[in-house]
């Protein structure tokens, strides 16, 4: 199965955008190439644009918090075992307070290093990073690649505070969906959100030997979804022709 995911808010989207990141991060980074550590790098100048938005940790900060006041008052309920409920509240707590003594936006620290900045403002320029335009970064990328990724980790260290909240908050968001089977006649389904419920994350699996691409749209009133076929040209055209099923979660 194949798993879409859409935010129903700029905030989610954001986290999501992050959470790509870091993930690419953590592949990159333990590669041994060079040309893996570069692009880690960029990846990591990539994180400290997106998680400048000023609300984002504050936002964290407060989803946080949200969670771990839903999950205390399961305090006494027969049905939760309360060794599980510790450890949720007890990882809750220690993300919360970990991002919250984070100073600043994430990344902070790094913008200080002047060396490091001086990759940044070239590596978004077309072979801007070359050993005559930066050659103490190419001196750098000779280095083993013990080293190097020994002061990738230094790097990634200062923005593991937001690593870990987003791991934990985006987690118990996704546990908070019921999933359930749906149809879509003609490749198209629609459903009208009257429960007055918040709902922040549309989670989306499809048998890929189906062929379709989900095309997603959603607000706090209504989902709609399109299913679309690839033309030979990649050109995506809706399946009409196809009565098609699928496994929807809306997470609030």
């Amino acid at each position: 199965m194949i798993l879409y995911e859409y935010p129903f808010g700029e905030s989610i989207r954001t986290m999501l955008r992050l959470e790509h990141l870091f993930n690419r991060l953590g592949i990159l980074m333990w590669r041994e190439a060079p040309v893996d550590h570069h692009y880690a790098l960029s990846t990591i100048f990539e994180i400290m644009d997106v998680a400048s938005r000023a609300d984002l940790k504050s936002d964290l900060l407060r989803d946080l918090d949200r969670y771990k006041l839903q999950f205390q008052s399961y305090r006494g309920n027969p049905a939760i075992q309360e060794s599980a409920l510790d450890d949720v509240l007890a990882r809750i707590d220690r993300v919360y307070n970990n991002l919250n003594q984070l100073p600043g936006k994430a990344g902070q620290s790094l913008s200080s290093n002047d060396w490091l900045m001086s990759i940044r403002s070239r590596i978004s320029i077309p072979g801007g990073t070359c050993e005559f335009d930066l050659p103490s970064y190419y001196a750098w990328q000779q280095e083993p690649a013990a080293k190097r990724q020994a002061d990738l980790q230094q790097w990634v260290s200062t923005l593991t505070p937001l690593a870990e909240a987003l791991n934990v908050m985006l987690g118990l968001l996704r546990d908070a969906g019921h999933p359930h089977m749906v149809a879509a006649p003609c490749g198209q389904y629609q459903q009208n959100l009257k429960d007055n419920r918040s709902y922040l994350l549309l989670r989306l699996r499809i048998d890929p030997a189906l062929g379709l691409i989900p095309e997603i749209s959603c607000n706090r009133l209504m989902v709609s979804i399109r299913l679309m076929r690839a033309d030979a040209d990649g050109k995506l055209k809706i399946a009409s022709d196809l009565d098609a099923g699928f496994e929807l979660t809306l997470c609030a």
